[in-house]
């Protein structure tokens, strides 16, 4: 059986046997006896493996599938990741470190992000990774310091195109951008990168993130194949692989609406006609996370209090802003909305109320949810919520006022 009753956003939802939300094949109040306490964040394998089998389905064969650990980089998730995808992308050296201890050659795994230490870089460059350089200074470091290790660095050029993915939440490109070289730049610095003896890979174009508008990623698309065409020419060898970005949004709110992934992949097949004609040398690869894992995962504290205050009910929790930042709309929300929150424990329940759920902490911005409608509940019942397996925990703020920190599990 599953769930009828999350009206305030189009989901996937998880099953519900005899009103108890059910995740990893458990009932979720048996799971928390398991974990032994609350709060904990909970990823169902089954579900991102679904999910990519999903991809597999409607994207063109040929294109690669690549995990970006930061949208959650616990390692038992990129571990089952790792056995589904095709490669990991990073931005940190603990990133590195995580995705060194899969089954991924380190040649599969590219390191993104601009800012990268002198320490990051070497280390890197010594574990064989690929360097997606994010300026000229950061591809000159990189020669230097392959010079000095005896080692010749793989590199790919990060690209700032000159146009961006409409109907993103957050875009990563157009205009003045502290990611990627400026497109226009690109052609000198290809020149120079033929006499700096690095080995070219080929180049990184991430233009948006949280897109649910399939004409706008096709759009998107169609520019990136057409630049990296036009970039080639001065490239001092085959560009070997193009990492598209990614972009793939996943349903929040109320009136969000799936993602149509097989336009997307019809789309793709053509523009895959496209390369293998005019860069029959290139593989193309997706730059895939929170699609990945966003709605694989829960967030699950415990009722600590009801209270009455002038008329509204407060449910108050062992959870909060300080574990699931983007929960609180305080993570880049403008207009604060809900997140999918249900009692997990009485999914569909007998009698509902409008309430707020809060945390422990001492600010007004500790609400995980404001004023919604869900099943009237108890001390100690389970409040969830989901959507919560992207940019949960690595993303929140755990060490403000010092609370202990949530479990993690993967079932």
């Amino acid at each position: 059986m599953t769930n009828p009753l999350l009206e305030h956003a189009p989901l996937i939802p998880f099953s519900v046997q005899h009103d108890c939300l059910q995740i990893g094949g458990m009932a979720l109040t048996r799971l928390a006896d398991r974990v032994g306490t609350t709060p904990f964040y909970a990823y169902d394998r089954q579900k991102i493996t679904e999910r990519i089998e999903l991809l597999r389905q409607h994207l063109p064969q040929e294109v690669l599938l690549h995990y970006a650990i930061k949208a959650n980089p616990m390692p038992a998730v990129v571990q089952h990741l790792a056995s589904l995808v095709d490669g990991l992308d990073i931005a940190s050296i603990g990133e590195m470190r995580v995705a060194l201890d899969t089954i991924l050659t380190p040649d599969k795994i590219s390191f993104a992000g601009p800012g990268k230490k002198v320490h990051e870089l070497r280390s890197a460059i010594a574990a064989g990774v690929i360097l997606n350089a994010e300026s000229e200074q950061e591809m000159e470091s990189i020669a230097k310091l392959g010079i000095d290790l005896g080692i010749t660095p793989k590199i790919a050029i990060r690209i700032n195109p000159d146009f961006e993915l409409k109907s993103s939440g957050m875009k990563m490109s157009g205009g003045p951008k502290p990611f990627g070289i400026d497109a226009e730049r690109v052609p000198d610095l290809l020149v120079r990168l033929g006499f700096l003896g690095l080995d070219f890979v080929g180049f990184h174009i991430f233009s948006g993130s949280q897109n649910l508008n399939a004409t706008a990623i096709q759009e998107a698309h169609e520019k990136t194949i057409q630049l990296v065409i036009e970039l080639a020419e001065y490239a001092p060898s085959p560009v070997k692989l193009l990492n598209i970005g990614g972009g793939f949004g996943v349903p929040y709110f109320s009136g969000d609406r799936p993602l149509d992934i097989a336009a997307i992949g019809v789309n793709l097949q053509c523009l895959m006609k496209r390369v293998k004609q005019q860069l029959p040398h290139t593989t193309v690869a997706l730059e895939l996370g929170r699609y990945l894992v966003a709605e694989a995962g829960i967030y699950v504290c415990r009722v600590l209090e009801r209270k009455m205050s002038r008329g509204q009910v407060f449910l108050v929790t062992d959870g909060g802003l300080h574990h699931h930042l983007a929960a609180s709309g305080n993570l880049g929300q403008v207009i604060r909305k809900n997140y999918p929150v249900i009692i997990g424990n009485k999914v569909q329940g007998v009698a509902r109320e409008i309430v707020s759920v809060v945390g422990p902490l001492c600010t007004p911005l500790d609400l995980l949810a404001d004023q919604m409608q869900m099943t009237q509940a108890s001390v100690n019942d389970l409040v969830v919520v989901l959507q919560s397996g992207a940019y949960g925990l690595s993303a929140s703020p755990t060490a403000f006022l010092d609370h202990p920190p949530p479990v993690e599990v993967l079932v």
